[in-house]
């Protein structure tokens, strides 16, 4: 493996840690990429990475990600992020969180972390027991924020989608409104429900059949097959599972006027926003629209640290400041003809400083 430093993912991040306990098999990489506004603030995945590279470049990628979307959502929070590498069957374990909580704490808040793919509210509340620098934290009172923050980027997601419609199709609802969704998971499922409310047209796709199938009786929507989505034609393509999956193949199979879903680091690189744009093809830069999770986390421990339950309505509040952000960020890609991610890429370095 070649140095981390000299990565394309790479962005003079303040600090990368690799943590290991070999008593309870713990593997896992810390990165914080800015802490200019607060403490790096993002989640910890658990996956298996069968090449170690990998796991190096989402720990720098969505810690930079988290750094920008933290910026572009108003909240007091620097960008961090922290991968656990599985191994491949994928076992986890309370002293494996155990450890992987003190390597948190030991980083004196300069890390504050909440759940990602792999990762539950449960595991969460395993890693508070042992530091105070964790959020989306189960709770019961449905008037307060906290625990999965899945529902809430599904919120924000589905706000941001009726938003491009309106931009790219100048449809103020989105009944009937053809949307492919990739991924049906917390997010993707959530997006889903939410849209068939309003009448929306969906084909969905999910490497879990059963998971797609189940959802597809309940919303009375079409399937396809996972690797066959991005190729469906519809209005509306939303990826809501890993990332990289707009790159030169997926972008050439795409047959829609609007890429807006929940998955982090959508464009395999950054030449890959202009082809889009290049193809006419609207853009919702990720870490604008899957804001909602990180905006619930975030307020939810930060009034936790006051001492104080975070009301519920201020989540919401801030959610439906997403359209607004992403039809500035549109607007001037419009007048500029640079591509929105890389509008909103130089709005957010600004707000860090960079």
């Amino acid at each position: 493996m070649t140095a981390f430093w000299t990565e394309a993912d790479y962005d003079d991040h303040e600090l990368v840690q690799l943590v290991r306990d070999p008593k309870s098999g713990l593997t896992a990489i810390i990165a914080l990429h800015s802490t200019h506004l607060g403490p790096g603030a993002g989640g910890t995945r658990f996956w298996h990475y069968p090449d170690p590279k990998d796991a190096i470049r989402d720990a720098l990628r969505l810690s930079r990600g988290m750094s920008y979307k933290n910026a572009m959502a108003g909240l007091p929070m620097g960008g961090g992020k922290a991968v656990i590498l599985a191994d491949a069957a994928k076992g986890k374990s309370p002293e494996m969180l155990a450890a992987f909580a003190d390597a948190v704490e030991a980083l004196n808040g300069q890390y504050v972390t909440a759940e990602d793919v792999g990762i539950s509210e449960a595991d969460m509340a395993l890693v508070a027991e042992r530091t105070q620098y964790v959020s989306g934290l189960p709770n019961s009172d449905a008037a307060a924020a906290g625990g999965d923050p899945g529902p809430f980027t599904a919120m924000g997601i589905y706000h941001g989608i009726r938003a491009a419609v309106r931009h790219k199709l100048g449809k103020d609802s989105v009944a009937g409104v053809h949307v492919a969704i990739q991924g049906t998971g917390s997010v993707g499922g959530g997006v889903a429900r939410l849209l068939a409310k309003d009448g929306a047209r969906l084909t969905l796709s999910d490497i879990h059949r059963d998971r797609v199938e189940e959802l597809a009786r309940e919303l009375d929507a079409e399937t396809c097959a996972s690797d066959a989505v991005m190729g469906v034609t519809c209005d509306v393509f939303s990826p809501n599972a890993l990332g990289a999956v707009l790159d030169d193949d997926g972008i050439a199979r795409l047959d829609c006027a609007v890429v807006a879903g929940g998955a982090n680091n959508q464009l395999a690189r950054a030449h890959h926003g202009q082809l889009l744009a290049e193809r006419g093809i609207l853009y919702a830069p990720d870490y604008v629209i899957n804001a909602g999770g990180i905006i619930s986390v975030t307020l939810e421990y930060l009034s936790r640290r006051e001492g104080k339950d975070c009301d519920i309505n201020e989540v919401r509040k801030r959610l439906a400041q997403i359209p607004g952000r992403l039809e500035e960020i549109w607007t001037e890609s419009d007048i500029s003809g640079v591509s929105p991610d890389q509008v909103a890429d130089r709005m957010a370095q600004k707000l860090i400083g960079r």
